[in-house]
């Protein structure tokens, strides 16, 4: 009996790590992938989107030492090949996981690739693929034992995001490293609600953490709280800067005063920009706003036109109209040229081929959040 049971205790723990070795083994089919682009405005074109996914895989911690020779741009598609982005190697098992999960879905094996889009809202929109890949830790302990945080804090009672009160913390900045820390407060009570995290990485990006009050990791901040949303929200915001103070503050007994703390933030914004431009990899810091074109990739798929979806679904657009036909749509404030918008949510079953599933929001609290990667 005693040597039938060890063998059941090999076979089991056996097949237990089975899936994580057998994934590294694999790593050759699941470190490339196909992104089909699809135009999605007037002006769009493929080299524009290419520049846009060198953007969300930078937020998502590729140094893309390599870049473009990591990303293979054609006619209507993008090659990624994981391997020279620059990824960890930690990054790199989480990113084979969701490339297995997209190889895996029908859309991806009719077409051969997966939506740029699709693939984007998966790096960025799904709060959990971005924490795993990019290397949030699970608890705020762990994330600030990485740093030493300075004995100075500044205070903020005019918030343009929060609708609590702030305690802002914040280790030194050397050379690349460095965390801002945000605790929402009750003023009165001087009770936590949550904090905030941005870390600089090595990539010069600025990497985002949303915890609980007892300091675990959460997919959002709370809307009763905060009107921070998503890890991407933040990405939309900041754009990779240490952003001043854009409200005039009060100024707060033991704390630094409005002043001392702008001038804080204006001085590592400084140093952070200097640093990125010497960087001899990565995007272009120097063209701050192409982080637009990410922008337009995931609202574009989350929120596209008939014109687009007749090109993703391969379907003459008088068919895509008529499929469309009494769904309601929107015109996007900010890209208004985007044309007239649907809802993906509430059209992504009309589709012929089924894509992997993405989170129902990229910024906001979503009904709907996917972990392809778990």
């Amino acid at each position: 009996m005693k040597k039938y049971l060890l063998i059941f205790l090999w076979i089991f723990f056996s097949c237990t790590n089975a899936s994580t070795s057998d994934l590294m083994a694999d790593a050759d089919t699941f470190e490339t992938l196909n992104l089909k682009w699809n135009k999605s405005y007037p002006d769009d074109n493929i080299q524009k989107s290419a520049l846009g996914l060198e953007w969300a895989l930078s937020y998502s911690g590729a140094i893309l030492p390599n870049a473009p020779s990591g990303i293979n741009v054609g006619n209507e598609i993008i090659t990624v090949n994981l391997s020279e982005l620059g990824f960890t190697d930690v990054a790199l098992e989480k990113l084979y996981k969701l490339h297995q999960k997209i190889k895996s879905s029908p859309e991806y094996k009719v077409n051969d690739a997966v939506d740029l889009g699709r693939y984007v809202t998966l790096l960025l929109g799904a709060p959990e693929h971005y924490y795993e890949i990019a290397g949030v830790p699970k608890k705020l302990d762990d994330l600030l034992s990485n740093y030493v945080l300075l004995p100075e804090k500044g205070y903020v009672n005019n918030s343009g995001v929060s609708l609590e009160h702030r305690i802002i913390r914040f280790s030194e900045q050397k050379n690349l490293n460095q965390v801002f820390v945000s605790s929402e407060v009750d003023p009165v009570s001087g009770e936590i609600f949550e904090y905030e995290t941005i870390e600089i990485i090595s990539n010069g990006q600025l990497r985002f953490g949303i915890f609980d009050s007892d300091g675990n990791r959460k997919n959002n901040a709370d809307a009763t709280h905060s009107n921070a949303g998503k890890p991407a929200k933040c990405m939309w915001c900041h754009e990779s800067i240490i952003q001043p103070l854009y409200n005039l503050q009060a100024d707060f007994p033991e704390f630094l005063t409005y002043l001392q703390l702008q001038s804080k933030l204006v001085n590592f914004n400084q140093l952070l920009q200097n640093q990125k431009y010497a960087l001899p990899a990565g995007v272009d810091f120097s063209q701050n706003q192409q982080h637009t074109l990410t922008e337009l990739l995931y609202i574009s798929f989350m929120e596209p036109s008939a014109e687009r979806l007749a090109l993703e679904w391969n379907l003459p657009l008088a068919e895509v109209r008529a499929k469309l036909s009494g769904f309601p749509t929107h015109v996007y404030e900010e890209f208004p040229f985007l044309g007239n918008l649907y809802d993906r949510n509430l059209i992504e079953n009309l589709a012929p081929r089924k894509g992997l599933a993405v989170s129902s929001s990229v910024r906001e609290p979503s009904e709907i959040e996917v972990n392809h990667i778990e």
